[in-house]
């Protein structure tokens, strides 16, 4: 059972998304703008928020901007935009996942299992991954370099703990997208391309000048022991 969050506006979505989700075992907290669903995700820590774009107040997506800020909560966006340009600024905002409207709620149950199998960090799981002096530890979901903490976002983790399971290997973004985003048909280069130059600024690298997080032209990415 999971503590979720749900933001939609919409009363009677609302109602029967509560109601699926609680039948099948999940503790249900709800809100029907954006303000007061950034404050029942900073007061209750759910484990995840299902978050709709369109609020009344704010949009979703400066909403999950706001949240990104102060939290790194799993959301998966529920929106009728069925857009690309809508679903990569989501993603790039900070979304582990999207759902498009309308939906079964067996489909977002998949999606919530899914994230929150990538989020969570059991007792078992993948050993620790040390490249040079970068070290990602999938099951606690840590990451430190040269000894200190590493603050990553959850998508920009998932990336890097996707890499690091595959240290010297040159990854396809198409592989990323489908894997990491979660995104079968495919997405835009552009949603790998921010979340690397976000993950190089906090690794304290460029992209002029990688030491760990190389990108082959035409190929895709690696991550790779720095030359001494």
């Amino acid at each position: 059972m999971a503590q979720l969050l749900v933001v939609e506006d919409d009363e009677r979505i609302r109602t029967a998304l509560i109601r699926a989700l609680r039948e099948r075992g999940h503790a249900v907290s709800s809100a029907g703008t954006a303000m007061s669903g950034l404050q029942q995700a900073v007061e209750e820590r759910p484990d995840l928020v299902v978050l709709d774009l369109g609020l009344p107040d704010l949009d979703g997506a400066e909403l999950l901007r706001m949240l990104r800020a102060v939290s790194a909560v799993p959301v998966i966006v529920a929106t009728a935009r069925d857009d690309d340009g809508s679903i990569v600024s989501a993603l790039d905002a900070g979304a582990d996942d999207y759902v498009l409207k309308p939906f079964q709620a067996g489909q977002l149950e998949a999606r919530i299992r899914a994230v929150l199998r990538r989020s969570g960090g059991g007792e078992t799981g993948p050993e620790p991954v040390t490249v040079g002096n970068l070290t990602v530890d999938p099951r606690s979901r840590r990451v430190s370099l040269a000894g200190r903490p590493v603050e990553l976002a959850p998508k920009e983790f998932d990336l890097l703990a996707y890499l690091a399971a595959r240290v010297g290997t040159v990854v396809p973004k198409r592989d990323l997208l489908r894997e990491v985003w979660q995104l079968p048909y495919g997405g835009s280069d552009k949603t790998v391309d921010v979340h690397l130059s976000w993950l190089r600024r906090k690794l304290g690298e460029s992209a002029a000048e990688p030491r760990l997080l190389q990108t082959v032209r035409g190929v895709g990415v690696r991550l790779v022991e720095p030359e001494p």
